[in-house]
């Protein structure tokens, strides 16, 4: 029952913020219902300028499993960097979380399955266990997963049932035996991030965090 509800609520924030987030690992929100969950989910709503920021904010949120205060401290660094935008500076650091990095290559149906295997001590990079799910992948870093994790439930659902049709073209996924290894060639994109963003919104949703 527990894991019934909490996919009705992965349908329902899908559906409140419009997009299909991958992150969540629970496809097909908007294909029967395009609108908003409750009785008035139908009913066209003008937004406010602070909802339609906020709502932004909270898809890089979801897909990506944090909390606020993670996310703030990412805005924080991200705006430390110079020559870049900031926005760009963000989205590049999630995706190259390692708990990203598994789930873009399908050995995790969601990011919160990603950050499992992490956290398990599934994931090896360079032929060391990591089991912090926000290491920094780098170029030329490459990435295993053990015998034990092969055969969990989180990589084996994965593989059935593939959540991310295309990896971005920073990852390089080779056979390995019987399993598989992923190497980052580049540094991922800001492009790369694998739903509908506006940019904008965000930064003006964290304009004032310095």
């Amino acid at each position: 029952m527990a894991k019934a509800t909490m996919g009705r609520s992965r349908f329902k924030i899908q559906r409140r913020l419009g997009v299909e987030l991958p992150g969540l690992g629970k496809a097909g929100a908007l294909e029967r219902r395009p609108y908003g969950p409750g009785q008035h989910g139908m009913a066209r709503k003008k937004l406010s300028d602070f909802t339609v920021r906020l709502m932004e904010k909270q898809k890089v949120v979801f897909n990506y499993g944090l909390r606020e205060r993670q996310l703030v401290n990412a805005v924080k660094k991200a705006k430390r960097v110079k020559g870049q935008a900031w926005v760009d500076v963000l989205i590049i650091a999630l995706e190259s979380r390692l708990d990203n990095v598994v789930f873009r290559a399908n050995w995790a149906p969601s990011a919160i399955g990603a950050r499992q295997l992490v956290s398990h001590g599934h994931i090896l990079v360079n032929g060391k266990k990591v089991n912090i799910a926000s290491y920094e992948v780098q170029p030329n870093d490459v990435i295993e997963i053990s015998d034990k994790g092969a055969k969990s439930g989180n990589y084996l659902q994965a593989k059935a049932r593939p959540r991310i049709s295309a990896s971005p073209a920073c990852l390089l996924i080779e056979k390995a035996g019987e399993k598989e290894k992923i190497k980052m060639v580049a540094k991922p994109l800001s492009d790369d991030i694998p739903f509908a963003f506006e940019k904008r919104l965000v930064t003006e949703y964290y304009w004032k965090v310095k």
